[in-house]
C-alpha cells in the first residue's frame, strides 16, 4: 500500500486502485469537492510522475485518452487546481510522493498496462441530476433529457426561444471552454439544429462570465462529464463527441464566424479561440481544426 496525504487531498494506491479523496477548506477546488472520491482503476492510468519545485512539487497522473468522462469533456483545459489527477506536494514531502509515483509505475509495468486510448470509460460518469447555474441561463440534466432556462442577464434572441428541452439521444457532444480572460460556455452539440452561433445566441449553449470561476467550472464540466458519459463513447464513431454530425456543426459554425470576422476582429479571435478549444477537447481532429481554421482566415 502507498499513500500520500496532502492538505489538498489523499491519494492511496493498493496496486489495483488509485484512491483519490478531496481535502478540505478554501484551498480545494469546488470540482475537486463536488466530484467527491474517486477509484481511478490502474487500467485507467497511461503514466504517474512526480514534478519537484523550488517550494514544493506536484503528483500528476495521466490518464489513458477515452478512459475518464471528465478528461473526455474537458479536453486538458481544466485549471490546475480544478485537476483532480493533479496534487501538490509539499517539500517534506517530496520522497513519499517519488515512492508512490515508483509504486504505480512498478504496476503498470507489471500489469502491462497499455497507455493507448481505450475502447470504452474505464470510469463512471458524475451522478445525476445535475444544474449548471450559468451567466445566462440554467443547465439541467437528470440522465434523459437536457433543459435550459434563461435569465435577466439572457440575450434577447436566446430569450425569445424560451426554455429549451433536448433528448440525450438528439445530442452528438459537448463543447466545453472554462472562463478566462473573456466568457466560456457548455454548449450542446445537437444532432439536428437548430444553427450553432454565438454562445451568447445559441438555445443549446449557457455561458460562463466567471463572476463565480470555481463554482462555474465545477458544475459545467460535471454536467458536461455526466453528458459524455452516456454518450457512445468516441471510439465507436457516429454519434459520440468528435463523430461526423459533431464535426459538420462545428465546421458549419466555423464558416458562420468566418464571415461575421470579415469587419470584426474580435469576432476572428473569438472563433479561432472556440476552434482551439473544440480541437483540445478532442471535437475536431488536427486536419479538421487546420481546415475550420483556414477557413476563418481566407475570409479576412
Amino acid at each position: 500500500m502507498a499513500e500520500i496525504n496532502q492538505p489538498t487531498g489523499t491519494w492511496t494506491f493498493d496496486g489495483d486502485t488509485v484512491r483519490i479523496v478531496p481535502g478540505h477548506g478554501r484551498g480545494v477546488h469546488a470540482l475537486r469537492t463536488m466530484l467527491g472520491e474517486i477509484a481511478l482503476p490502474l487500467a485507467a492510468v497511461a503514466g504517474v510522475s512526480y514534478e519537484a519545485g523550488r517550494k514544493g512539487g506536484r503528483l500528476r497522473l495521466r490518464l489513458r485518452p477515452g478512459a475518464d468522462p471528465l478528461t473526455q469533456a474537458t479536453g486538458g483545459a481544466l485549471p490546475d487546481a480544478a485537476d483532480p489527477y493533479r496534487l501538490d506536494v509539499e517539500r517534506a514531502r517530496a520522497g513519499v510522493a517519488e515512492y508512490f509515483a515508483d509504486a504505480v509505475r512498478d504496476a503498470r509495468t507489471i500489469e502491462q498496462v497499455e497507455d493507448t486510448a481505450t475502447d470504452r470509460f474505464l470510469l463512471p460518469g458524475p451522478a445525476v441530476p445535475l444544474t449548471l447555474h450559468g451567466s445566462d441561463g440554467e443547465m439541467f440534466f437528470d440522465g434523459e433529457e437536457i433543459r435550459l432556462s434563461w435569465n435577466w442577464a439572457t440575450e434577447e434572441a436566446k430569450k425569445s426561444t424560451g426554455t429549451h428541452r433536448v433528448r440525450l439521444a438528439d445530442v452528438v457532444g459537448v463543447a466545453w471552454s472554462p472562463p478566462r480572460l473573456e466568457s466560456g460556455y457548455l454548449r450542446l452539440l445537437p444532432r439536428h439544429g437548430p444553427h450553432m452561433g454565438k454562445p451568447a445566441h445559441d438555445p443549446n449553449c449557457v455561458v460562463l462570465w466567471g463572476w463565480r470561476p470555481g463554482r462555474e467550472v465545477a458544475e459545467s464540466a460535471l454536467l458536461a462529464a455526466a453528458v459524455t458519459a452516456r454518450l457512445p463513447h468516441p471510439s465507436g464513431g457516429g454519434a459520440a463527441v468528435g463523430g461526423p454530425l459533431a464535426k459538420s456543426a462545428v465546421a458549419a459554425e466555423g464558416a458562420e464566424g468566418a464571415a461575421a470576422g470579415r469587419s470584426d476582429p474580435d469576432t476572428v479571435l473569438r472563433r479561432l479561440r472556440e476552434l482551439g478549444e473544440l480541437h483540445r477537447s478532442g471535437v475536431l481532429t488536427d486536419e479538421e481544426f487546420a481546415a475550420a481554421k483556414k477557413a476563418i482566415l481566407d475570409r479576412l
